[in-house]
């Protein structure tokens, strides 16, 4: 601090940290519950973890995607094994949330191929725009027209309806 300073203004702080006046003899009840929490729930939970974490970092587990086993299609499960019906939707679902990120995966493709061409993008996303018009085709002739509530019952009665129409035009 300066020399000149205004000492009724700013007092000087005091050199030491002042002792607590104790007023009674009995201990702080917030002191012994919070010992007690400690010492009872803190304590054997924080080394039960701790003693788990490093059992852990030895086999590390790295998990990326969840991975399921293929199960068999609709068509391949038994009259009523609704055990399998259901894994069949599940699968069915899993497939056809697959495809929709494929397809939109394609189109971000082309999208970004056109913005970064600019005006010369027909002849220099040729490549691009042919993919995703396959993907697109091939996304439309499995699950279009199912509607909002579409299921795998539903996409196979479509399959067998579109293969008894070729069969008739061939």
């Amino acid at each position: 601090m300066p020399q000149d300073y205004d000492k009724d203004a700013y007092p000087e702080p005091p050199r030491q940290t002042p002792v607590v006046d104790k007023q009674t003899v009995l201990p702080n009840p917030a002191l012994i519950l919070s010992n007690l929490f400690y010492y009872s729930v803190d304590l054997p939970v924080t080394t039960f973890r701790n003693a788990i974490d490093s059992i852990r970092s030895k086999n590390k587990y790295y998990y990326y995607h969840q991975q399921f086993r293929r199960v068999p299609e609709l068509i391949d499960c038994q009259e009523g094994d609704y055990v399998c019906y259901y894994e069949a939707e599940m699968q069915w679902r899993r497939d056809h949330k697959v495809d929709q990120e494929i397809v939109k995966i394609v189109q971000e493709r082309a999208r970004a191929c056109q913005q970064r061409e600019g005006p010369s993008y027909k002849q220099n996303c040729a490549k691009e725009f042919q993919q995703f018009k396959e993907a697109s085709r091939a996304y439309q002739l499995r699950y279009g027209d199912l509607g909002a509530y579409a299921s795998a019952r539903k996409c196979l009665m479509k399959q067998k309806e579109r293969m008894m129409a070729q069969a008739q035009n061939a």
